[in-house]
């Protein structure tokens, strides 16, 4: 399989098929959403956008990056989202860099968005489906979060060698600087436990598919999200 590991901004043109990366914390937190019931997952643009979807969906939930904001339900913590019941929901998520990343490839033929939490999942998908060519976005620190990094590079080993033992690149993530900011507290809208979440490998058996529904880009499991 041939791969590629880019950053958000070097894409040049929409790949066959693209694995966004974001563990810290959009996709981990996307996990978690699913995870606690919710149906599926609008990637917004904007948080006006969010905000303006919401006003029209009032039954839907609001989610985004930072401290607790009027009109979002929800902040980007996997901590904070785990006590969240979230059955039949539609969740609209906004992020800094992961949701970015996602509506960047919306074009291409298969858009998975991924984490530690699902990597065997992706790797699962990517071996039935992938083809020949696979392209990383790595979306956090404009391509240069080694967290992203190491999940990528970790979910593409496993897609050709299934024995891939994950210690050294969950040890690249836990000390990447997403994982200290996270850890010290530079970031708002944080769990003490989001670090420890985002570093737990194949917590979910299920990966993460994001399709072109009319004019939004929508993030469905694909697999039993129980």
């Amino acid at each position: 399989m041939d791969t590629r590991f880019l950053g958000t901004a070097d894409l040049c043109e929409a790949p066959s098929v693209a694995v966004v990366v974001d563990v810290m914390r959009a996709f981990t937190v996307a996990a978690w959403a699913f995870a606690q019931g919710a149906e599926k997952i609008v990637l917004a643009e904007s948080l006006e956008e969010a905000l303006a979807l919401k006003a029209r969906h009032p039954d839907w939930m609001a989610l985004k990056d930072g401290p607790p904001a009027p009109g979002f339900d929800l902040v980007n913590s996997p901590g904070l989202l785990r006590s969240v019941d979230l059955g039949g929901r539609t969740v609209v998520q906004k992020t800094t860099a992961g949701t970015v990343g996602a509506l960047a490839v919306r074009e291409a033929s298969l858009v998975l968005c991924a984490g530690f939490v699902v990597a065997e999942a992706t790797a699962r998908l990517l071996r039935t489906r992938g083809g020949d060519s696979v392209t990383f976005v790595v979306t956090g620190e404009a391509g240069q979060a080694e967290e992203d990094l190491a999940c990528a590079q970790y979910i593409a080993r496993r897609t050709t060698e299934t024995g891939t033992d994950a210690a050294a690149y969950l040890r690249r993530a836990a000390d990447s600087r997403a994982a200290a900011e996270l850890a010290e507290g530079v970031r708002q809208g944080v769990h003490p436990d989001d670090v420890a979440l985002c570093l737990e490998v194949d917590r979910f058996p299920f990966a993460m598919v994001a399709t072109s529904e009319g004019s939004l880009m929508v993030l469905r499991p694909r697999g039993e999200p129980g």
